[in-house]
């Protein structure tokens, strides 16, 4: 799930070394958004298991 979040990443990385600063600042941006995203769904997902473990 992570992927995207790296692919965006790279493309921020490698747009701003090239200098194009306003996709670097977007690529990051979506990216940041991405990996707390899923950061919440794993965080979820383990609170469910455990409700589902005691059940």
């Amino acid at each position: 799930m992570l992927q995207y979040a790296l692919i965006f990443l790279i493309v921020a990385i490698v747009a701003g070394v090239l200098g194009f600063g306003g996709i670097a600042g977007a690529s990051a941006g979506i990216a940041q958004i991405l990996f707390f995203l899923f950061l919440a769904f794993l965080v979820i997902s383990l609170i469910m298991h455990l409700v589902r473990g005691r059940a």
